[in-house]
């Protein structure tokens, strides 16, 4: 049996890409400072602190070495993310670098930690980015940009890792979450937010989650630094006052 990484897995997105690949007979590894949902194996961690204490960092690194020496890794999907929103003016370095640590570095420093296992099973990299690497609005500056560099790391490392693992991404635009949902209180925004995308709706975490299995499917074996938009058709909407 294979294995997968999912961090972020106790989100809504997070638990439905677990519980898709759970489905595909994967053996599921969830990584997120929430208890466990939908996992075989749940390891409660902090990303930000995974990228400054070599300590933490090398007890984390263990613990995931001794799952993966029974179930070989198949696939990595960096799903975790940190959404820390503030004006230019206020931004804090501690929130930009937290920003930073969560959405790149630590899926850099996963795909480093996880290469020798995906080479040998001819596996892949997932990283979940947003539509903000795109399009974005006020007071998303930290977030809008990591996860460009996100989008721009996951081309790079295809390039970089040739002939080894594929890398790819996912940029989804809203979908329903706790998240959204808190982002939009008034009912009538809410309904202008669906009414806005071509689809007529915005997107569920299980569409999110069947992009995730399919581009770590043998069937996306020649997609590799490909960057997928899951956005109902938003961004290609020119809206007029």
């Amino acid at each position: 049996m294979n294995s997968v990484i999912v961090t972020g897995s106790s989100g809504r997105i997070g638990s439905e890409i677990c519980r898709l690949f759970k489905q595909e007979g994967f053996f599921t590894i969830g990584l997120d400072r929430q208890p466990k949902q939908n996992t075989d194996i749940h390891i409660q961690t902090d990303l930000n602190r995974f990228c400054t204490d070599p300590n933490y960092r090398k007890t984390l690194i263990l613990q995931l070495s001794s799952v993966i020496s029974k179930y070989p890794l198949k696939c990595l999907v960096n799903n975790a993310a940190e959404q820390l929103l503030n004006k230019t003016d206020d931004i804090t370095p501690e929130q930009w670098q937290t920003t930073l640590n969560v959405n790149l570095t630590a899926p850099f420093l996963l795909i480093q930690l996880c290469l020798p296992y995906l080479e040998a099973t001819k596996g892949s990299v997932v990283n979940v980015a947003s539509i903000h690497q795109q399009l974005t609005k006020p007071r998303f500056v930290a977030y809008a940009t990591s996860k460009s560099a996100l989008v721009g790391l996951t081309k790079a490392l295809a390039v970089d890792l040739a002939g080894r693992i594929r890398v790819n991404a996912i940029s989804p635009a809203a979908i329903e979450t706790p998240m959204l949902r808190a982002g939009f209180p008034n009912p009538d925004d809410y309904r202008k937010l669906n009414e806005i995308h071509p689809v007529g709706r915005i997107g569920q975490p299980e569409e999110v989650a069947e992009v995730a299995i399919f581009l770590a499917s043998d069937k996306a074996g020649f997609i590799n630094g490909a960057n997928i938009q899951i956005d109902g058709g938003i961004s290609g909407v020119l809206k007029d006052l």
